[in-house]
């Protein structure tokens, strides 16, 4: 199975005491993926965040709906944590999400380990560029809602 890769890294101009919160709640990831994903948490509330909690999700790739469940593996607030893919659109799928105090900003880090189904021709035609599109989506998202004009 070949993995993949992607990175992504935004400064926020806010204390890491305000940002961490936001991405503790789960279903604040609504508020930063794309609407064309179309994505809907189906776990009911509340969520509490913690190693081994499952979140069940709804979405649709390229019109296609699909059912993603993933598990917390790494729970380290209020500087890490891990989500991994146990069915969903991918083969495998870990997203770290890493928060990094720098004074009263905050550095955030996804570091996404992935793998698809059909090979490197659909990695490098439709899941990759659709990898890069929601992390731009997300990063402007996250721009905005912490209080960056766009």
């Amino acid at each position: 199975m070949k993995l993949y890769h992607h990175q992504a890294e935004i400064r926020l101009p806010k204390p890491l005491h305000e940002v961490f919160p936001f991405f503790s709640e789960a279903y604040n990831l609504e508020e930063l993926t794309p609407p064309w994903v179309k994505f809907q948490i189906l776990t009911p509330r509340p969520i509490t965040m913690e190693v081994g909690t499952l979140i069940d999700y709804r979405i649709r790739v390229r019109g296609i709906p699909l059912r993603w469940r993933t598990r917390i593996d790494v729970w380290e607030p209020p500087h890490r944590f891990v989500d991994t893919q146990l069915r969903g659109p991918y083969r495998r799928w870990v997203h770290e999400h890493v928060f990094e105090a720098d004074g009263d900003e905050t550095i955030c880090r996804d570091n996404i380990e992935y793998a698809v189904w059909g090979g490197p021709w659909v990695q490098r035609f439709w899941v990759g560029p659709d990898v890069t599109r929601i992390f731009k989506y997300r990063q402007r998202r996250m721009l905005q809602l912490f209080g960056v004009k766009s």
